[in-house]
């Protein structure tokens, strides 16, 4: 499945975000920045974890350092919230 699924930041747990990228989800993730609306596409190739910005591509080569990248730039829900 390569379905794309929209969202917005902070509607997923880190957990979540990972789970839909591994079912083989391409995420796009609705983001505020520099007060103006912008698309995040996140997907998961089966080796490598993609984070694509406006500006530049991310890579990951594991699920740790794509987790990492989702929390610190605010795509996932914090913990309290998703709980």
């Amino acid at each position: 499945m390569d379905a794309t699924r929209t969202i917005d930041s902070g509607e997923l747990s880190a957990d979540e975000i990972i789970d839909a990228l591994h079912d083989g989800h391409r995420l796009q993730v609705s983001v505020e920045l520099l007060n103006q609306q912008h698309q995040i596409t996140l997907r998961y190739d089966g080796e490598t974890y993609y984070c694509e910005t406006p500006t530049r591509l991310h890579k990951h080569s594991d699920e740790a350092a794509m987790r990492a990248c989702i929390e610190e730039r605010g795509y996932a829900a914090a913990p309290e919230e998703s709980a």
